[in-house]
């Protein structure tokens, strides 16, 4: 069976943590002990978040007045090559010694149009509090959301269109590899008016990545590991409750009842997918892969339902 996993920022940096390699390669090693099973088993690829590495990276680089700041496109390349480091070296000491495991710099099309890029809505970078978010956008331009009181730097996050590398993806996963790709959403890239491929001030969404990653692999299984169990309506409400199983297109006719920046992605994805492929998609927590798999744990998304089932039904 072709594994698709998409790890979600909870995989590198839980809230409130520091963005230091021990925490980072703690957070990971827990990932890869979930993943080294499924790489034994299944062919397995795995996409990962990058969303507090790539902001905490951009500030870095723009603290200097007399240099420009590093363009996203880049840092999204730095990130795949970093996480993907950490990511392989986890899961190497999990797997034989033998089992080729690669990291691919991954570069996603995006249409040039996309009304997204004028509407910044994907958060990245570490929390704020009111005061600090206010004095960087004052300072450097910056747009922010808040979230539970705290606020995020927010960005434009077009929907991918293309990946370059599938051909590649596809030989190493034929030479039994497990392939680290598609990080942080893909490098953003669009052809400009005289036809050139370019870099794009954005960062694409994991999820809608992932998504495309899985559907042009066909791949039997498409994974989300989330920060929760699995799909809530009224979530952190006294009424909230667990989707067990959905038809896609049940579920994806509620998806303005899940948060944009959050879980509406997700469920976006793991619906398209599973309607196009009729595959499944599964969205859990991340200690819940193997369960995901076997279709009881987290969320399943599914064309064999009929509608929708909660956990409590």
């Amino acid at each position: 069976m072709r594994v698709v996993v998409a790890l979600g920022g909870n995989a590198l940096l839980r809230r409130g943590q520091a963005l230091t390699d021990e925490d980072q390669r703690k957070n990971v090693g827990m990932a890869c002990d979930q993943l080294a099973p499924i790489a034994l088993e299944h062919e397995l690829v795995i996409s990962h978040g990058n969303g507090p590495q790539v902001g905490l990276l951009a500030l870095a680089t723009s603290t200097d007045e007399d240099l420009p700041p590093t363009p996203l496109d880049v840092l999204g390349a730095a990130t795949q090559g970093m996480i993907g480091y950490i990511v392989e070296q986890a899961l190497g000491n999990r797997l034989p010694f033998e089992k080729p495991l690669a990291t691919l710099l991954t570069m996603i099309e995006i249409d040039p149009n996309d009304p997204a890029l004028d509407n910044p809505t994907k958060p990245i970078g570490p929390f704020y509090d009111r005061a600090k978010a206010t004095a960087l956008g004052e300072t450097k331009g910056w747009k922010f959301t808040e979230d539970d009181g705290e606020f995020r730097r927010v960005v434009p996050s077009p929907r991918p269109k293309r990946i370059f590398e599938l051909d590649r993806i596809r030989w190493m996963l034929d030479h039994g590899a497990v392939v680290i790709c598609a990080g942080g959403g893909g490098i953003p890239t669009m052809y400009n008016a005289e036809g050139n491929l370019i870099g794009v001030e954005a960062v694409i969404d994991k999820d809608y990545a992932s998504g495309l990653l899985s559907t042009g692999l066909d791949a039997d299984f498409f994974v989300m590991a989330a920060d929760a169990d699995g799909v809530y309506i009224d979530w952190k409400l006294p009424s909230q409750r667990a989707i067990a199983v959905a038809h896609p297109d049940a579920l994806l006719g509620m998806q303005e009842d899940f948060p944009e920046g959050s879980m509406r992605p997700k469920v976006i994805a793991a619906c398209e997918f599973a309607s196009s492929t009729g595959k499944p998609a599964a969205i859990g927590g991340l200690s819940d892969l193997g369960g995901m798999l076997a279709r009881r744990a987290g969320t399943i998304i599914t064309t064999d339902a009929t509608s929708i089932i909660y956990r409590d039904s």
